[in-house]
């Protein structure tokens, strides 16, 4: 196990190799979220700062909570031969359509459809740990699921979705963003 101030090269080829990672993050009293996060959605901008593309989802917990207290934890999980885990702790902040670091950030990604927001974090530590424990598993493929929902429901129908489902934190906290604002009539 090491602790680092930064990320160094092993650190960004270990991230690029995995394609799952988890997002952690916990308002001050309620529930600790835990979030698996797939499709290629992560990209480390420098040494100490990283960005992920959130999708509509179910829920919009991760950014419940960066807007109360903006602590977020990352986590990179070998599970094929070599084992090893990555976590990466910091502050996490959201950048939205129309925000001026947008277009330069978003560029990094292929184009999906339901794009929520992106989530980025600049990097207080790195962990890493053995993994020893962490079961062997063989990648398939990404599942199609949420791109094809996201197709389905339209622009207009996730701004729908989003007002309806994203506006409130499973402990009921607000949730009042550009992202989750309330669709025209």
């Amino acid at each position: 196990m090491g602790f680092y101030s930064q990320l160094d090269e092993s650190h960004f080829q270990f991230i690029k190799q995995q394609k799952m990672f988890f997002v952690a993050s916990a308002p001050e009293s309620g529930r600790i979220n835990l979030s698996p996060k797939g499709i290629d959605t992560f990209r480390c901008l420098d040494q100490n700062s990283a960005i992920y593309l959130d999708f509509t989802g179910s829920g919009n917990e991760t950014c419940a909570h960066i807007l109360e207290n903006g602590r977020l934890t990352f986590m990179f999980c070998s599970f094929d031969k070599r084992p090893n885990i990555l976590r990466l702790y910091g502050t996490g902040s959201m950048i939205y359509p129309g925000d001026g670091a947008w277009d330069d950030l978003y560029s990094k990604f292929e184009d999906y459809a339901g794009v929520r927001q992106i989530i980025k974090m600049q990097i207080e530590s790195v962990q890493t740990s053995c993994g020893f424990g962490v079961p062997l598993y063989e990648f398939i493929a990404e599942r199609q699921t949420l791109e094809k929902s996201s197709q389905h429901k339209g622009e207009a129908g996730l701004v729908k979705y989003r007002f309806e489902k994203n506006r409130q934190s499973i402990d009921g906290k607000l949730i009042d963003t550009p992202a989750t604002k309330e669709p025209p009539r």
